[in-house]
């Protein structure tokens, strides 16, 4: 076999394989496009000057309803 030969078969593979990453890339796109769409809207929809991490350590907020502020203001 000569030198030729095994680069025209190397690029055949990686046309192959270049060809079946593509291709399953966009299998992926179509079957998930539902759910893409749903956190791309709310990413778009998301305020960005709020952090949700700061919701929960914030005193003033009460994450349980059924304790008084002053039991919530001690977590």
């Amino acid at each position: 076999m000569g030198r030729s030969s095994k680069n025209t078969n190397a690029m055949k593979s990686a046309v192959v394989v270049m060809g079946a990453l593509a291709f399953g890339w966009m299998t992926i796109e179509m079957v998930f496009k539902p759910f893409l769409d749903r956190a791309r809207d709310a990413i778009d929809k998301a305020d960005p000057a709020r952090d949700p991490d700061d919701d929960y350590h914030n005193p003033n907020l009460n994450p349980n309803p059924n304790t008084s502020s002053a039991d919530a203001s001690s977590l």
